[in-house]
């Protein structure tokens, strides 16, 4: 609904002005009128151009989605209406396009819609996940507590995913470091030691040989090699979208040394949190599970907890499908197991999902205590052996022209 700045005298003669919602000039005179306000002047409001560079902005964190529920359910719980919670918190997102979401939401509750109804308009913003469990909170009358759970459900999940980048941050770094250095040895440095080698006359060590020529390869196909890079990379991009590319990926990085245990605890963390969280709050077990699935972000997983999801509408428990997949460790399927035989299904799985958020966290210390040498070794392998590869001509004359 478009908006409209306005001006005009009350009764007494004081000035007034404001914006006001409204279809079109003749609504916003109607509405003064009503409130006693002879209207002076009605202008359409400016609409603000938003410039979204890509990759910046026009996307919503999951750290705002975090604070704006635990903030919303506050306010619920404080028995404000949910028409007036969205305009408050709406007012105070820094994030526009977060902002007009919210706005956006608040219109259609405003036109009748319910609050999930509303979310689901909004798919980029708010997952299947959160727009379930707020049904579910709303049928339940239950909706401030669903949203505190959906909350904690989130801040976890968001302190998962950093443990698991700060694990992979470290290698990554020290790495892209070593291929810089290298390439800028192999580039500068390597030619001008070729060229006062060539006047020694005599046959280089093997190690400097081999040095000079991985050089010559850097200099001569060096852009053909970073297109091949750019392009490899592409390709894998395209390939991961494929179903097959996905599978094979997906299964390769959890057969992964020490890595792939990583990713498998994780992945169980996730599980089991998401489901504990959906059945707790009221969400069906078979809905339930297909939501897990489609947040799972490993395709091999995912399609386990399908395959359990089936076999569940047959009849079967959760506990003897997810045995039969070999993804899930068997603590966990026998410890969800005993919360199917005693009913409280859902706070078993919040304990396995506590405990393998510890285990995450323990096998990070871990990785980076395991890695810290391992990636020193290959440092002074890498770039030690290039430099030494180079002085042992040098370390020869010296030795020849000393006797």
């Amino acid at each position: 609904m478009p908006v409209f700045t306005y001006s005009g005298r009350t009764r007494q003669g004081q000035v007034v002005s404001g914006e006001m919602e409204a279809a079109n000039p003749e609504g916003v005179v109607a509405t003064l009128r009503r409130q006693q306000i002879i209207t002076t002047s009605v202008r359409s409001k400016p609409k603000d151009i938003e410039i979204t560079i890509p990759g910046f902005g026009g996307k919503v964190s999951e750290k705002e989605i975090a604070i704006f529920t635990r903030q919303f359910s506050t306010m619920i719980d404080a028995g404000l209406p949910l028409v007036q919670c969205l305009e408050i918190l709406a007012g105070q997102q820094v994030n526009k396009t977060f902002q007009k979401v919210l706005n956006e939401i608040r219109q259609d509750i405003e036109s009748g819609a319910t609050l999930a109804a509303a979310l689901k308009k909004q798919p980029k913003t708010f997952t299947t996940l959160y727009c379930n469990m707020v049904e579910a909170g709303e049928a339940g009358g239950i909706l401030d507590t669903i949203l505190t759970r959906l909350a904690a459900y989130i801040e976890k999940s968001i302190a998962l995913k950093k443990r698991v980048k700060s694990a992979m941050i470290y290698p990554s770094v020290i790495v892209t470091v070593a291929v810089v250095v290298v390439t800028f040895l192999l580039i500068f440095v390597i030619p001008t030691f070729k060229s006062m080698f060539e006047g020694f006359g005599a046959t280089l060590p093997l190690p400097t040989r081999v040095v000079l020529e991985l050089s010559r390869l850097m200099r001569k196909y060096f852009l053909l090699g970073v297109g091949g890079l750019i392009g490899s990379f592409i390709g894998l991009r395209y390939y991961y979208k494929t179903e097959n590319g996905r599978k094979a990926i997906d299964s390769l990085l959890l057969r992964a040394p020490v890595f792939g245990m990583l990713l498998r605890k994780v992945a169980v963390a996730k599980f089991t949190r998401t489901l504990g969280t959906l059945i707790s709050s009221g969400v069906a077990i078979l809905d339930g599970l297909e939501i897990t699935a489609r947040t799972a972000g490993n395709k091999i997983v995912e399609d386990a907890i399908m395959k359990t999801r089936v076999s569940i509408a047959e009849g079967k428990t959760i506990a003897a499908p997810l045995k039969e997949t070999t993804v899930f460790p068997p603590m966990v399927v026998q410890m969800i197991a005993v919360g199917e035989q005693t009913g409280a299904l859902d706070s078993m799985l919040a304990k396995i999902a506590d405990f393998y958020d510890e285990e995450v966290d323990t096998a990070v210390a871990n990785l980076t205590s395991l890695l810290e040498p391992l990636l020193m070794v290959f440092l002074g392998v890498v770039i030690g052996g290039v430099v030494v590869a180079m002085y042992l001509p040098i370390f020869k004359l010296v030795t020849v022209v000393g006797k």
